[in-house]
């Protein structure tokens, strides 16, 4: 009679998979593409150096990337040499900015997004209507500090409930609102509510301030919150709409991380869990995505699944400065990129 099998001829269990559960929309916005595209563009042409006020977009590894490729960023315009070619960052500038640009005599060319352009367009309407406008943002961030510069003698800037009770305007005071543009569409919502109680005739923008990318990318994150046991969202920490992410995922009861890429990753995040989730923010281009999933696959199998909650189709055009016939295209630094291949959930 023959004994149990020795342990060299036991079978192994097959290695536990890993469901990824990638969100979709994730990565680059149309405002983000435009932004970078312009700089590369810039840099393609230009005789001089390029110089970027601020970081373009909220993205460590663009930046480093366009920085390789010759732009030159600088925090000021006084760090710019007169007459030489300098680009305005995604997330806008004020008009004292504009004017000192013009009195140097600076080759400006516009990397504003026009979801923002159109708020600030917004507050120079309300402001000459003789309204009180509020701005719903972050303080310090530069969105917010350019559109603050648009109207700054009518805007006032309100971050929570509080801040709206603390307001020193009467209510029968003629008020309209505005907010950044990537702000967790749940708690503006609180925000916005507040305003309305404390003045019942406020006004409002013709259409919502907070931009398609980002309650696009805050939906998809809440269809995989859903199941997944932790999210790791790819972006940098200065990036308000990776942030919002973040936090839209913990106010749900789910862990989630913030990272720049794969090199960010605990393993005691990951480890024995699934499933996870996987986003990016609208700043953080496609191949960090790529990166994370490639870094988890080297940690055993795993199947990605995608949850997608819209499909974004809109571009916008360069500035004229940079646009190239049709058919032609000069960017070459960054892009969304390709991405792995995966499983589309049916």
């Amino acid at each position: 009679m023959s004994g149990p099998p020795s342990s060299s001829h036991r079978t192994q269990a097959p290695p536990v998979v890993t469901t990824v559960l990638l969100a979709a929309p994730r990565s680059f916005c149309a405002g983000v593409q435009r932004a970078v595209q312009i700089v590369q563009r810039a840099l393609d042409d230009a005789a001089g150096p390029v110089y970027v006020r601020k970081q373009i977009v909220h993205n460590a590894f663009v930046v480093a990337e366009l920085e390789d490729h010759g732009a030159v960023f600088v925090e000021e315009l006084d760090q710019v040499p007169d007459g030489a070619t300098v680009v305005f960052s995604a997330h806008g500038v004020s008009p004292v900015v504009r004017a000192q640009a013009d009195r140097r005599g600076l080759m400006v060319i516009d990397g504003t997004c026009p979801l923002v352009s159109k708020v600030h367009a917004e507050a120079a309407r309300f402001a000459r209507r003789g309204e009180t406008v509020v701005l719903i943002g972050h303080a310090g961030h530069e969105e917010v500090e350019g559109t603050l510069g648009v109207a700054p003698e009518a805007t006032v800037l309100v971050q929570s409930v509080e801040d709206v009770d603390a307001l020193d305007i009467p209510v029968d005071a003629r008020v309209s609102y505005l907010t950044q543009t990537t702000l967790a569409v749940d708690e503006t919502a609180v925000v916005i509510e507040a305003l309305r109680r404390r003045f019942p005739g406020l006004r409002e923008p013709p259409s919502e301030d907070i931009c398609y990318a980002s309650t696009n990318r805050q939906e998809a994150v809440r269809a995989v919150i859903a199941e997944a046991r932790v999210l790791l969202v790819v972006g940098s920490s200065n990036s308000s709409n990776s942030v919002r992410l973040v936090e839209l995922a913990r106010r749900h009861g789910t862990p989630a991380y913030l990272i720049d890429g794969p090199q960010d990753i605990d393993p005691a995040w990951v480890d024995g869990v699934t499933p996870i989730g996987l986003t990016a923010g609208a700043s953080a281009p496609a191949v960090l995505v790529d990166q994370v999933l490639s870094a988890l696959a080297a940690r055993g199998p795993t199947r990605v699944l995608e949850r997608e909650v819209a499909v974004e189709t809109i571009r916008f055009a360069l500035p004229k400065q940079v646009r190239t016939p049709a058919g032609a295209d000069g960017s070459t630094a960054v892009s969304a990129g390709p991405e792995v291949s995966r499983e589309d959930f049916p």
